[in-house]
């Protein structure tokens, strides 16, 4: 009996000294595209997730097209992420759109440069506060159908 409630201590002591899963670096993952082939006029909305153990990720996204066969179309962009309510061990959501066409306001269009259907990918860097910066988290391959 004493042994039994030894064994058990230890294992209550090694399951509650879980290792935190977030940390000081922001962590970026790509989640889903809407869309693996993006029409003329349509939006593309890129869904990513993040973690941040001080919850300070209130700074910039940075943004990269990368174009397989159409060289000109590609373009960085960044986006400066909002105030919002903060706290330790941050866990969020953040949601990039992109037009195909000039006549979807308010979104950027992307489909510029390229005379053909433009297969392409985007890359993401989250930066926090004390400029610490995420992994690269990289979207899917998609085609962008020529207008």
């Amino acid at each position: 009996m004493r042994y039994t409630i030894l064994i058990a201590l230890v294992c209550f002591v090694f399951l509650g000294c879980k290792k935190d899963t977030y940390s000081t670096t922001p962590q970026l993952t790509f989640k889903s595209l809407n869309t693996k082939e993006l029409q003329p006029d349509q939006v593309i909305k890129i869904n990513l997730s993040f973690t941040d153990a001080e919850g300070d990720v209130v700074n910039k996204l940075y943004i990269q097209k990368v174009s397989l066969n159409c060289p000109n179309s590609i373009f960085t962009d960044s986006v400066a992420i909002p105030d919002f309510p903060t706290s330790k061990n941050l866990k969020g959501d953040i949601l990039v759109s992109y037009a195909n066409g000039a006549n979807v306001p308010p979104y950027i269009n992307i489909a510029f440069g390229c005379n053909v259907n433009d297969t392409t990918y985007f890359k993401f860097v989250l930066k926090d506060k004390a400029n610490h910066t995420s992994d690269t988290a990289r979207s899917d391959i998609f085609v962008i159908v020529k207008q």
